[in-house]
């Protein structure tokens, strides 16, 4: 190790002790922590934030990693810590301290503003809030902008580098075409899909049970990771040795149940980073992207195909006997797919799923680049709900409140939920060359599949990007082409078409 390098260490490790921190109190945010605490955990998240601006942008440091940038004795991992740290300088370096704390200590207290919001239906009490997010949010991205970069663009970066507006307007144009009319064929032509036994008397500990079972079913380390209860399922990566998810409990089973391996998925991807990275710039996953890849291949690309549940089927009979006795699996299978255009994301069929954050992103790129009236959302989220699933929300709780991630500042952060859609379906063929995928899981050898891309992704952290992981696995670069297929065969085939 070079000596440069070795003293650097001393400033990352607290730097990630730091944001390791921060990330404890945001998961006991939204889990453990008592109603009255917001302000207060503000205070202290605000002052954290501020020892993390000055641990990355201490001229300490700087000097570091000006003497590290070109050091050949690097090894390819500390080289991408040096990477990291200098892109984390180039985004935090041009806010003012001062600014960056107050932004911290507003999006610690805006999630409990908006939450109450939410649960009050009134989106005029979160909307002074919303601007404030937003304005730090351009005023930051201003700040970053290089060469003219449209601010949106600066702020996609942040969650998936490589995929601008430019390379999202396509992306999105591909589903739009294709998707929209299927939808419509599948609503107009399909056979209809009994779903109603999925709703019912499901006591939560029996949910809880089943969650727990199928978490560790698909490699969820109970020994490295904890599971709880929040009103939007969430992980949280402090290191590779603990790993925390979420989910929730409502009288649809299938809600809890997915949300479970969905987050699983997460987990079981910040749990295969190498132990030589975790802790590190480099320790998590490549992308949010690649990072929504693996929770929605784990949910959907395995966890709703008839062979992962050949094996386990008899054993959620036995424990929901009234409930699903008398369904048969083929009947089971059919139901957990079926297609109903929504209005909650979160609660969204495989299929309409994207349609959902398509609305996102074209009214994200309204409020940074063309700066909509904040005052229209719940109009205009309305509107293209209508125009887009054929269905309009009635209040904001089920409209523009639903999601969490703007009261975060989580701007730019939507998008990746349809990448990462589209990067499994292109990983997903590519495995089925490889493998006998059904096979493997009718066997109940959800372990082989798993430690493949634990092998292929999961172990690299951010030493690759997501482009180049597709890439290295696939042999091509990134084709939304195999979404489509994937959607339209797989849908084709549940209805009948």
């Amino acid at each position: 190790m070079s000596k440069a390098y070795d003293e650097l260490r001393t400033y990352m490790d607290k730097a990630m002790a730091i944001k390791t921190a921060m990330a404890l109190f945001e998961w006991d945010n939204e889990t453990l922590a008592p109603r009255e605490a917001g302000e207060l955990t503000s205070k202290v998240i605000g002052v954290l934030s501020g020892e993390y601006f000055q641990a990355v942008t201490c001229e300490e440091m700087k000097k570091l990693l000006e003497k590290c940038r070109d050091d050949k004795s690097l090894t390819t991992a500390e080289a991408a810590n040096v990477r990291e740290l200098l892109e984390e300088r180039e985004q935090i370096c041009p806010i003012p301290r001062n600014e960056y704390q107050e932004f911290a200590r507003l999006t610690a207290g805006a999630t409990g503003v908006w939450a109450r919001a939410k649960k009050d239906r009134d989106f005029e009490a979160f909307a002074p809030t919303l601007e404030r997010v937003i304005g730090f949010q351009k005023k930051f991205a201003g700040y970053r902008a290089k060469d003219g970069k449209k601010l949106y663009d600066v702020m996609l970066d942040d969650y998936e580098k490589g995929f601008s507006m430019e390379n999202l307007d396509r992306f999105f144009g591909v589903l739009k075409k294709e998707l929209v009319p299927f939808l419509k064929k599948v609503m107009e032509e399909g056979k209809k899909v009994e779903d109603s036994f999925l709703k019912g008397d499901y006591p939560e500990k029996k949910q809880e049970e089943l969650g727990r079972f199928l978490a560790e079913y698909v490699g969820f380390d109970f020994d490295r990771g904890v599971m709880a209860v929040s009103a939007h399922p969430f992980t949280t990566n402090l290191h590779n040795k603990d790993v925390r998810i979420t989910t929730h409990y409502t009288d649809c089973v299938d809600s809890s149940l997915f949300s479970v391996i969905h987050e699983a998925g997460h987990a079981i991807y910040e749990l295969g980073i190498g132990d030589d990275l975790t802790l590190t710039p480099v320790g998590q996953g490549a992308s949010m992207g690649m990072h929504e890849s693996q929770s929605r291949f784990f949910e959907n690309i395995i966890g709703r195909s008839r062979s992962f549940w050949v094996p386990i089927y008899a054993r959620i009979q036995e424990m929901f006997p009234e409930q699903l006795g008398k369904v048969d699996l083929d009947h089971f299978v059919e139901a957990v797919n079926k297609v109903t255009p929504g209005l909650i994301r979160t609660e969204a069929d495989e299929l309409s799923y994207s349609l959902h954050v398509l609305i996102r992103y074209e009214i994200e790129k309204m409020l940074i680049e063309e700066d909509l009236d904040v005052e229209k959302l719940p109009q205009l989220w309305a509107d293209k709900y209508e125009e887009y699933l054929g269905v309009r929300p009635e209040n904001p709780a089920e409209g523009v409140l639903q999601d969490i991630h703007w009261s975060q500042g989580s701007f730019g952060y939507f998008p990746s939920y349809a990448l990462g859609s589209a990067f499994g379906a292109q990983l997903y063929y590519h495995m089925k060359e490889i493998m006998d995928f059904d096979g493997l899981l009718r066997e109940g050898k959800v372990d082989v599949i798993r430690d493949y891309l634990r092998e292929h992704i999961h172990r690299y952290g951010k030493l690759k990007d997501s482009r180049q992981i597709l890439k290295d696995v696939t042999g091509e670069d990134f084709n939304p082409e195999y979404y489509v297929r994937y959607l339209k065969e797989k849908y084709s085939a549940v209805y009948g078409l």
